[in-house]
C-alpha cells in the first residue's frame, strides 16, 4: 500500500507537470486564452449555421494538449490504484475522482468561462444522468430475477447458460445479464477442477459481444442514441455478431469438453436435485 507521503508526491508531481506544460507552452494557453474565447465566441455568433454538435467540434480543436492529462490520469487511476493501493482506492476512489474531475473543470471554466459551462452542464444533462439513470433501472430490474434449480455443469449446459446470457445482454444490459447468468453458471460448476476458462467466456460473450444489438446493451451504445444513432441501427451487427459468437461458442465447446473428461470424477451424483425455476421473471417485461 502507498503511503500517505507517496500519494502527496505523486499529486506535487502531477501538478509540477501540469504548471511545466502551462509554461513551456504559453502560445497553446493562457498567453493566447483572449484570443481563444474570442475566436470561439466569433465562430459561434457569426456563423449560425453551425449546429451544436460542430460548435462543440470548434471548441474540442481549440483544446491544448494539457486537457488529456486529467482523462489519462483517472484511466491510470482506476487501472493502477486497485492493485498498488486497493486499501487507498477502496475507501478514498470518489476522492480521486472528483480530484481528476476538478483538474479539468477548473482551468477549462477559467479560460473558457461560460462556453465551458454550457459544455459541462451539456454533458451532465444530455449524457451522463440519462446514463446513470438507466444503469439504475438495469440493476434494478436485473437484481429481480433469480434462476435456481441444480444444474450439471457439462459442456451442453454451460453453452447453453453463455448463450442465453449472450442473447439477454442486448435486452437487459451487459451488466445485468451478467448479474442474472453468473450465479447459475458458477453453481453448476462449482465440483469442477478445471473452470477457469468457463467464466472468460462468460465474460467475453455476455458482459461484451452480447451487448452490441441495442442501445440497452451497451453504454457506448446508449450514449450514440441519445447523440441521434436510430435505436434499431445496431441490429445490423446480428450477421457480424452471430458469427463472432459461433465461433467462440464452438471453441468454447471443444474446450470445455476436452476439460470435463477429467473433472467428471470429481462431480458427486445429485441425490436430490431442484427443479429449475426463475423468480422475478415479470422483471423482463
Amino acid at each position: 500500500m502507498l503511503s500517505k507521503k507517496t500519494i502527496v508526491g505523486l499529486l506535487v508531481v502531477t501538478f509540477t507537470l501540469l504548471i511545466a506544460n502551462y509554461v513551456l507552452t504559453p502560445g497553446k494557453l493562457f498567453a493566447d486564452d483572449s484570443t481563444k474565447v474570442e475566436t470561439v465566441q466569433k465562430t459561434q455568433t457569426e456563423t449560425h449555421k453551425l449546429d451544436a454538435e460542430e460548435a462543440e467540434h470548434e471548441l474540442g480543436r481549440e483544446l491544448p494538449l494539457w486537457s488529456t492529462i486529467p482523462f489519462v490520469g483517472i484511466l491510470l487511476s482506476i487501472a493502477l490504484f486497485p492493485l498498488i493501493a486497493p486499501r487507498f482506492w477502496h475507501h478514498h476512489y470518489p476522492k480521486v475522482s472528483a480530484f481528476w474531475a476538478l483538474l479539468f473543470a477548473i482551468p477549462f471554466l477559467i479560460v473558457y468561462k461560460s462556453i465551458a459551462l454550457e459544455g459541462i452542464l451539456h454533458t451532465y444533462l444530455v449524457d451522463y444522468i440519462p446514463f446513470i439513470i438507466l444503469l439504475w433501472g438495469l440493476f434494478t430490474i436485473s437484481g429481480g430475477i433469480y434462476l435456481k434449480g441444480t444444474m450439471k455443469g457439462s459442456p451442453p449446459v454451460n453453452l447453453l447458460l453463455i448463450l442465453i446470457g449472450a442473447l439477454l445482454a442486448s435486452w437487459i444490459g451487459t451488466t445485468g445479464a451478467a448479474m442474472v447468468m453468473i450465479r447459475p453458471v458458477l453453481r453448476a460448476n462449482k465440483h469442477r477442477k478445471h473452470k477457469a476458462h468457463i467464466v472468460l467466456f462468460f465474460i467475453a460473450l455476455v458482459a461484451n459481444i452480447g451487448g452490441c444489438l441495442t442501445p440497452l446493451g451497451d453504454p457506448p451504445l446508449f450514449l450514440g442514441f441519445l447523440h441521434g444513432v436510430d435505436f434499431f441501427w445496431t441490429l445490423h451487427l446480428v450477421p457480424e455478431m452471430s458469427f463472432v459468437a459461433g465461433v467462440l461458442l464452438v471453441v468454447f465447446f471443444i474446450m470445455d469438453s476436452y476439460y470435463y473428461k477429467t473433472d467428471k470424477k470429481y462431480m458427486p451424483k445429485e441425490e436430490n436435485p431442484a427443479p429449475i425455476k426463475i423468480e422475478g421473471a415479470f422483471n423482463f417485461l
